[in-house]
């Protein structure tokens, strides 16, 4: 399959800029950006259960060292395991090269409009500046802005979005692009260790993977308790790397039925599980819903960097997770069209999950 057709995975409607917008001084919201069916903002964020809750935290450098207890890999099996959700210090990467990386995202944004059109999305593709799954005119839309690139493998870039990207930004995303590829891969590595999976089998899916990065802006907003940055729902690909670039709050997580907010740790990364690693691990390791919450007084900057297997391949439970007392959970899909099948759809939540169980998954589901 050539890569035209392997990136060809679908589209979303052309939208404003909404950066643009908060531009203008305003005091109310446009209403297709009005979201009263929402949770509040800050559900639960005062509340002491709530703020008593935190994501666990693991060292990587203490995992990769191992101890003859291996008592951070138990807790890295936790955290997956109990929350899909844990923020990553002493990983490794240089900080030098984070920072820039930071800085070269703030200043792609601050990029002049008629300088940006020339990395907008085009029709029937979801690479460029604008927003996801947006199917209809009448959908409501989030209160953010995305630049959405595929980085590696290289052959898959396209070549009007990252050869043409500002040279100091381009150079430095060269690098970040590999450094968490590797990480990626270690991370992957270890989740197969902690649940005794057959390496090889999570190795065999991941190697040549595909890596997507999305730029997050999120402006402030004259009414951020009637709007949402981003729509809840689980990711849908294999593994999620967050790199906080302001140190604005705004990352929510479903956790027992409350939005627990994510303080972030400096230096530190965001890693969660996506639906992919559910279907991989046969639900051992489920996707967390989550959420990107904006206020009024600052804009808010992520990158969020994607790792999902290659795009040629297909996937499903590994066979070493399933057995007669563990049947599989999940149908095997083919990789591009699993994100075909999701791009067609509107964000909600886990629902595009349900569709790939099979009539045993369905049943424990209920």
């Amino acid at each position: 399959m050539d890569a035209q057709k392997l990136t060809s995975l679908g589209g979303s409607l052309m939208v404003p800029s909404v950066q643009e917008l908060a531009k203008k001084t305003l005091t109310t919201v446009p209403p297709r950006y009005l979201r009263p069916e929402q949770d509040p903002p800050f559900l639960s964020d005062s509340s002491t259960t709530c703020s008593s809750i935190h994501v666990p935290v693991i060292d990587f450098h203490r995992l990769v060292s191992g101890d003859v207890l291996d008592s951070e890999l138990d807790k890295l099996h936790y955290a997956c395991k109990d929350w899909g959700f844990f923020q990553l210090t002493n990983h490794g990467v240089s900080s030098t090269l984070v920072e820039r990386v930071k800085v070269e995202v703030q200043e792609f944004f601050n990029l002049p409009m008629e300088e940006k059109k020339k990395f907008w999305q085009e029709p029937e593709d979801l690479e460029g500046f604008g927003q996801a799954f947006v199917i209809s005119e009448e959908q409501k839309l989030d209160w953010a802005d995305m630049f959405y690139m595929i980085t590696l493998p290289t052959y898959l870039r396209k070549p009007h979005l990252f050869p043409k990207l500002p040279i100091s930004l381009r150079d430095s995303l060269e690098i970040y692009a590999v450094e968490l590829r590797n990480l990626a891969m270690t991370i992957l590595g270890f989740i197969a260790k902690a649940l005794k999976m057959e390496a090889n089998d999570m190795k065999e899916l991941f190697e040549e993977g595909h890596q997507g990065m999305r730029m997050n802006y999120y402006p402030l907003c004259p009414q951020p308790d009637q709007v949402i940055g981003l729509t809840p729902h689980s990711d849908a690909v294999g593994l999620t790397i967050l790199l906080q670039v302001n140190e604005m709050e705004g990352l929510q997580i479903r956790k027992d039925g409350m939005w627990v907010p994510i303080k972030p740790l400096p230096g530190a990364f965001i890693v969660n599980m996506g639906d992919i690693l559910e279907i991989v691990t046969n639900a051992a390791y489920r996707s967390i819903e989550h959420r990107a919450t904006v206020n009024s007084i600052k804009e808010r900057l992520s990158v969020a960097t994607f790792y999902s297997p290659k795009l040629n391949g297909d996937m499903g439970p590994a066979p070493s997770l399933v057995s007669p007392d563990s049947p599989s959970l999940f149908k095997r899909i083919g990789v591009a069209d699993y994100f075909k099948g999701l791009f067609s759809r509107e964000l909600h939540g886990k629902s595009y999950l349900e569709v790939l169980r099979t009539e045993t998954g369905e049943a424990q589901n209920n």
